[in-house]
């Protein structure tokens, strides 16, 4: 890669030199730079993201490489005048940032040492000597937003509208349908509405949000994020900004400005430097008080697709492994929207992933390319649905086949064919829990045999925010509430309940990411001649814990006993068994 080429150290050249140490294994650098070619960047963000070898391990490895001392950039407040020493456009073109100056010379951290390019390109700019010292690339990427990227705040931005007229537009609806197509063009195309809609974009990547959410009202435009599954109020822009941000929106995902009356659908494709791409889902619904734009942040980067590292327990995650490892059969992943489905899928697909393997996928919409399986993006308007493509899918040859979602029955019923036909089929549903599938299976229509003869294992999952490592602290909570979560009384003593204080790294959350809890039914003997017999999903629950399923209530009350999660959580997220 161009990259790659310009330092120092090759991709390749780093990968054989870690597996020389015996930090990595030959086929986790195999998997890392096929991640690598797919996805981009430098190999050793894939080694760290797939869970090969820990960012502070990488970096203590290349410290001990070049000769340099590696530096802990996050607990390391840089002086402002260090930081104007170098422009915006270096120290992101090299991935670099300025930590200190000592009378001529300048201190650089750099996640590659060897990257002559970069050294003397800052020597030319600041007429200084140069000492290097080795960090992580996510925490050279963290100071760069920090430093250099978040100083423009929504307040800088709205500076910019100051002084212009400042009367909202009239709400009444034949006055709304009354505004021009070229005004809207013009408006979306200002200086300032750029700026401002640049701004929301960024902000909301920077924040690690999951989803955009623009709303007009009667008097006032919300803005608010979803990050870790809570939405946050960020700012009310002037009401007479409300078409022009619509429309500047509209113009980025390629839709329809003039048409205000339908729902429409596009997506957004920024470019963030480091070759690294960010996809924002754009959807648009006709409201009372306008048009709702809700965008969905889809960070290629950021896929995990180390399934170790999803919140599976010990036990869960080998009875996941066993039932993807059976040749045919089909493997079912329920849960509401947002739960974290794709993600445990696009997981499974990539380690299902060999040249050996046909993998074909059916999805609405595709959120991520795979390198290596066939995706196909459905199109109900010209008839090629779900259960359309699974025929498609039978006449090409297939191994291993995912379904994006089981809606109706005759999709359900091409679904259960194939898996009773020498094909692993991977698909989802929307229901409360593992044993509830089965009867919405049979509500679709599928005979009861069917189910009992085809389903290797149904799996529920949800989403808990886990603590923030920054500012988590022991904190007391009744043994009451300990005893009603399902902790037995004997073991009330033994738990060390933890709680998340706020503080700038988790924006005064007290929580800062997520994590997956799961409960995995596997359909063995036994549960089968449940199904058959029409057991109901109470009963169908009893057999599952009996034969060793843990519940998602259990899932959650074990992380939060590991210190992960909170009490309030497990109970937001789980219903009590």
């Amino acid at each position: 890669m161009a990259e790659d080429r310009k330092s120092g150290t090759s991709g390749g050249r780093l990968g054989e030199l870690l597996v020389r140490e015996k930090l990595i294994s030959p086929l986790q650098l195999q998997k890392a730079m096929e991640g690598q070619r797919s996805t981009g960047g430098r190999l050793g963000h894939q080694l760290t993201k797939l869970g090969y070898i820990d960012e502070n391990e990488l970096t203590a490895f290349l410290s001990k490489q070049y000769g340099v001392p590696s530096i802990h950039l996050a607990d390391f407040e840089i002086d402002p005048e260090v930081l104007k020493l170098l422009p915006k456009e270096l120290v992101v073109r090299h991935q670099i940032i300025p930590v200190n100056r000592a009378g001529t010379t300048l201190i650089v951290a750099m996640a590659d040492p060897s990257n002559i390019y970069a050294i003397d390109d800052v020597k030319f700019v600041t007429n200084f000597n140069i000492d290097v010292v080795v960090a992580s690339e996510q925490a050279i990427a963290d100071a760069i937003e920090k430093y250099y990227t978040s100083n423009v705040s929504f307040d800088d931005v709205m500076v910019d509208f100051a002084g212009k007229d400042d009367e909202d537009l009239e709400l009444a609806g034949d006055i709304d349908e009354d505004i021009n197509v070229l005004d809207l063009e013009k408006s979306a195309g200002d200086a300032p509405v750029v700026k401002l809609v640049n701004l929301v974009l960024l902000d909301a990547i920077r924040k690690g949000a999951s989803d955009i959410h623009i709303e007009p009202y009667e008097k006032q435009l919300r803005i608010r994020y979803r990050i870790d599954g809570m939405l946050y109020e960020v700012m009310k822009p002037p009401m007479k900004l409300k078409h022009a941000i619509v429309s500047r929106l509209k113009i980025m995902a390629n839709l329809d400005i003039a048409e205000r009356r339908l729902p429409q659908d596009g997506r957004i494709k920024l470019k963030m430097g480091r070759g690294k791409e960010m996809d924002f889902r754009v959807s648009i619904l006709p409201v009372l008080w306008g048009e709702k734009i809700v965008m969905r942040l889809l960070d290629k980067s950021n896929l995990q697709l180390d399934m170790t590292r999803l919140g599976f327990e010990e036990g869960t995650l080998r009875d996941f492994k066993e039932a993807i490892a059976k040749p045919y059969g089909m493997i079912l992943i329920t849960g509401p929207t947002g739960s974290g489905k794709t993600t445990t899928l696009y997981s499974t697909l990539s380690e299902l992933n060999k040249t050996s393997h046909n993998i074909s996928t059916a999805e609405d919409p595709i959120e991520y390319n795979l390198y290596g399986i066939n995706q196909c993006q459905m199109h109900d308007d010209i008839g090629l649905n779900f259960a359309a493509s699974l025929r498609s899918f039978l006449r090409q040859d297939p191994d291993i086949i995912m379904v994006g979602e089981i809606r109706d029955f005759e999709t359900a019923e091409i679904a259960v064919k194939a898996a009773l036909t020498g094909h692993l089929v991977l698909s989802t549903l929307h229901t409360n829990d593992a044993p509830s599938t089965v009867s919405r299976l049979l509500n679709m229509g599928i005979e009861p045999f069917l189910v009992a003869s085809s389903v290797n294992l149904i799996g529920a999952q949800r989403l808990v925010r886990k603590l923030c490592g920054e500012c988590k602290a022991p904190v007391e909570v009744p043994r009451q509430n300990l005893i009603d979560v399902g902790i037995p009384p004997e073991e009330c003593d033994s738990v060390k309940p933890m709680r998340g204080a706020g503080c700038r790294t988790c924006n005064n959350t007290g929580y800062k990411g997520r994590i997956a809890v799961y409960e995995m039914m596997v359909c063995n003997e036994e549960v089968r001649e449940f199904i058959l017999n029409g057991a109901s999903t109470l009963e169908l629950k009893r057999e599952a814990v009996r034969n060793g399923m843990k519940t998602l209530r259990m899932s959650a009350v074990t992380k939060f006993r590991e210190g992960m999660t909170s009490l309030e959580e497990v109970v937001r997220v789980t219903a009590p068994d």
